[in-house]
């Protein structure tokens, strides 16, 4: 009996060891590390991990915003997905140009990957679909239903770009890693698109 209990004990740890040293075969297709050769800092690969990083970054703050100024329960969670999947999505994002060994920052404007680069005009939009600084203080300053509306209808304009640009990176990236996570995007955020249209019309908004 001794022996075994002993034989089991020594399957047992054997198989925590496999599972510690192989952890990425339990992981999400599309979230684990990129394998194979680091894409260059000028591919679409590495182009799109930094802008969406930003566009993303922007997409949680107008939901942390619109969270706090209104008790409107499918806002709120809407906002809160929003929050939640692209804070995400961007630390891998984030993850991979670090694991690549790339700057997080380019040192060229933005959405040169895409082969139209894109000049900042100065008033916090730096890139197609980003709510301006203007805009952004318009939502903190509103409440209720101004605050939802005004979310919805920045927060379309916002989704559009970011699936445009997913889908670009979905159809050109060299890396499986960030093709996968463009294409969920694209999904998603065409799914909110539809979603938000009927929240604005429920609420006699056009979008």
């Amino acid at each position: 009996m001794a022996v075994a209990g002993a034989a089991v004990l020594l399957l047992a740890l054997g198989l925590v060891a496999l599972m510690v040293v192989r952890p990425s075969s339990a992981a999400p297709s599309d979230q684990r590390p990129a394998s194979g050769p680091a894409p260059a800092g000028s591919s679409v690969d590495a182009g799109f991990a930094r802008d969406m990083s930003i566009h993303h970054q922007q997409a949680v703050e107008m939901s942390f915003i619109v969270r706090d100024r209104t008790d409107d329960e499918d806002v709120r969670r809407l906002a809160y997905d929003i929050i939640n999947t692209q804070a995400n999505q961007r630390g891998m994002m984030l993850g991979w140009l670090e694991l690549w060994g790339l700057p997080k920052s380019a040192a060229g404007p933005p959405m040169a990957w895409m082969g139209h680069t894109v000049t900042p005009k100065g008033d916090g939009s730096l890139m197609p679909g980003m709510a301006t600084d203007a805009e952004l203080e318009e939502l903190r300053a509103a409440e209720g239903r101004d605050a939802e509306v005004l979310f919805l209808r920045l927060m379309t304009v916002h989704h559009r770009a970011g699936a445009d640009m997913a889908q670009a990176a979905a159809g050109s990236a060299d890396t499986d890693a960030i093709r996968n996570l463009a294409a969920g995007m694209v999904r998603g955020q065409q799914s909110e698109i539809g979603l938000m249209a009927d929240m604005l019309k429920a609420r006699g908004a056009k979008p």
